[in-house]
């Protein structure tokens, strides 16, 4: 099992910037891949980036490709989030997820999911 907690959401106005974190407990963090989606009201859970175990390997959607950023850190057990340039479309709930060994970008692919972080972009 994988426990995960993100923070780190707020309100932001456009343009600007915020730091996503997502901690995780129960088994080995260095053995799982890490993602992030986010859900905005009405729409589909969609993916925005993931890495890899080591962290060597990194995959972003087109939507927030050169202005978001996934790194991790394992001996903290944790995986961020950077977002600049936010913009007001950027607005939705943020989740990280979990799933082992090897890096996924479809929802399904993930077996554990916090809680969820909401992110609001003003115009």
């Amino acid at each position: 099992q994988v426990q995960l907690v993100e923070s780190g959401g707020g309100l932001v106005q456009a343009g600007g910037s915020l730091r996503l974190s997502c901690a995780a407990s129960g088994r080995t963090f260095s053995n799982v891949a890490m993602g992030w989606f986010r859900q905005a009201p009405g729409k589909e859970r969609e993916f925005v980036a993931a890495i890899s175990w080591s962290g060597a390997s990194t995959s972003y959607s087109d939507s927030v490709k050169g202005r978001f950023t996934i790194t991790r850190d394992n001996a903290k057990n944790t995986v961020f989030l950077q977002m600049n340039t936010l913009k007001p479309e950027d607005t939705a709930v943020y989740y990280c997820a979990a799933r082992f060994f090897t890096l996924g970008t479809r929802s399904y692919d993930y077996d554990y999911w916090g809680q969820g972080t909401q992110v609001t972009v003003s115009s």
